[in-house]
């Protein structure tokens, strides 16, 4: 049988405190890497130092590019997926620990499931030294129980579409679904784009364990740390006419990228789902516009859309009083 080969693709950004932690881990895994791309994002640090003197002693190749300009940490990541090699694309951030096993966990469950054209898994949220926090990263996304036993019986799609709750860090994807997620458009983040499009034409499967350590500090672009009510309630302040007309739009490329591929089929269902995302997001767009209309209100929870494509109770409160 031939093997599966699997690449790790990371992207860097003056990250030289903590990129050989997360180097050393990627060498020290029970199934080593058949190769490591890292894209830097112009760093003025001694970040490419320490990749390039890991690639002068490691085994596996660790092949180095330089974006010509910043182009962000988005865009990066959509250059390293083009560059890989390998049939397994496994994300790396340069800041957080792997568990040793974690190739070998992700290699086997593509493995065991060849419809799988995406994996994710929890992770342990650390703080800047690596102590632990005591919590993990799917509690801070809420990714619960039962969202998790639905993503495994194949309601991935209806899952990603309440709310993301896939983190780029622990995501790894097949190569044959390169095609459909790239290039990824201005307004989306990398792992929510990918996750979705995957979900939409087979599978995004959680794998509940925790095989990264999280790490959290001050640098970092997105990061894991639980919420207050208080931060919850000023992120929702947040979300205006604007918010939900960029979040509409962002949908609709979805749709419109899923719709055109030539090479993987999505089902007219879930193309009616995207649908009522993108009607949703327009409703609460109205919504705002109207000052808060109870009728109107009223109107999308009867729908059944805020249950289906947000957070039920807690978005109408969000529409209502804030």
């Amino acid at each position: 049988m031939t093997k599966i080969r699997v690449t790790v693709a990371m992207c860097t950004y003056n990250g030289e405190r903590y990129v050989q932690a997360q180097l050393d881990s990627i060498a020290a895994q029970t199934r080593s890497p058949d190769e490591l791309v890292v894209h830097d994002d112009r760093s003025t640090d001694a970040t490419l130092e320490v990749v390039r003197a890991f690639a002068a002693r490691v085994s596996f190749p660790v092949r180095i590019t330089i974006n010509p300009v910043r182009l962000g940490s988005t865009t990066s990541f959509e250059h390293a997926i083009a560059a890989a090699e390998g049939q397994i694309i496994s994300l790396c951030d340069q800041d957080d620990v792997w568990r040793l096993d974690k190739l070998a966990r992700i290699e086997a469950a593509f493995d065991a499931m060849p419809r799988v054209g995406c994996v994710f898994s929890d992770a342990d949220v650390v703080g800047e030294n690596l102590e632990r926090l005591g919590y993990r990263l799917w509690e801070s996304v809420r990714l619960d129980h039962r969202k998790q036993r639905r993503m495994a019986a194949g309601a991935a799609l209806e899952v990603l579409l309440q709310q993301n709750v896939v983190t780029g860090a622990t995501m790894a994807l097949r190569s044959e679904f390169r095609d459909l997620v790239l290039p990824i458009p201005p307004g989306w983040v990398h792992d929510g784009w990918i996750a979705l499009l995957a979900a939409a034409v087979g599978t995004c499967l959680p794998l509940n364990e925790p095989l990264v350590w999280y790490r959290q500090h001050a640098g970092q672009q997105i990061g894991g740390l639980k919420r207050t009510l208080m931060q919850q309630v000023a992120a929702a302040r947040t979300m205006d006419a604007a918010f939900f007309s960029q979040l509409a739009e962002n949908y609709r490329l979805a749709r419109d990228r899923l719709a055109s591929s030539p090479n993987h089929r999505c089902s007219d269902a879930a193309l009616r789902k995207l649908d009522a995302k993108v009607a949703h997001c327009l409703a609460r767009v109205d919504i705002r516009k109207t000052r808060r209309s109870p009728v109107a209100i009223a109107k999308e929870l009867i729908s059944g859309r805020y249950h289906d494509y947000s957070l039920g109770w807690k978005s109408v409160a969000s529409d209502l009083f804030l």
